[in-house]
């Protein structure tokens, strides 16, 4: 797990040109048992020191984030996402607590759009196209930022809401 300060994790991610391969399969398996060992919610495959634009989440009932609602496994290849307008059709952002496996420790609040709509790839190559907020739309967003060359504190606005996860949430000082 490549952790804040790697210069593999400023780098923009190249996209996927080939689906269904051994190498993108062995990629996902390995994102997959890392996000699990690690006890994340999602990883994008720079922080394995892959540069590829290739992203995988999935809640069913996290330790890190307790109150956060399932959100289906997913892999997302080739990622594309763009915010929803609201009823009076406005694109609302809303402050939200992340925390990274590449930045362990910490958390921070940041600024995400509350509903997304994102699209891409399946490892298979087929489109995927789906709706999201909340919880998942902040996931979807985090993941794919790391396809950017982006870390969550780079998207803060008020970096006073930074700090230790011990001293933040006491009640996840395990994380």
């Amino acid at each position: 797990m490549l952790k804040m300060g790697n210069p593999l994790l400023l780098q923009v991610a190249r996209p996927v040109e080939t689906f269904d391969t051994p190498a993108l399969a062995q990629l996902l398996q390995d994102m997959f048992d890392t996000m699990a060992a690690e006890g994340g919610v999602g990883l994008a495959a720079p922080q394995i020191g892959e540069a590829w634009q290739v992203v995988v989440f999935e809640v069913t009932r996290s330790e890190r984030y307790p109150e956060a609602p399932p959100v289906p496994r997913t892999v997302l290849i080739n990622p594309h996402i763009e915010p929803l307008p609201e009823p009076d059709g406005t694109c609302v952002q809303t402050p939200g607590w992340e925390g990274c496996l590449s930045v362990p420790g910490l958390r921070g609040e940041v600024p995400r759009w509350q509903r997304i709509r994102y699209s891409g790839w399946d490892a298979q190559g087929q489109r995927i196209e789906r709706e999201a907020e909340g919880f998942h739309a902040r996931v979807v967003q985090h993941e794919c930022d790391h396809l950017l060359g982006r870390l969550y504190p780079t998207r803060m606005t008020d970096l006073t809401r930074l700090g230790f996860t011990s001293e933040l949430f006491p009640e996840l000082s395990a994380q």
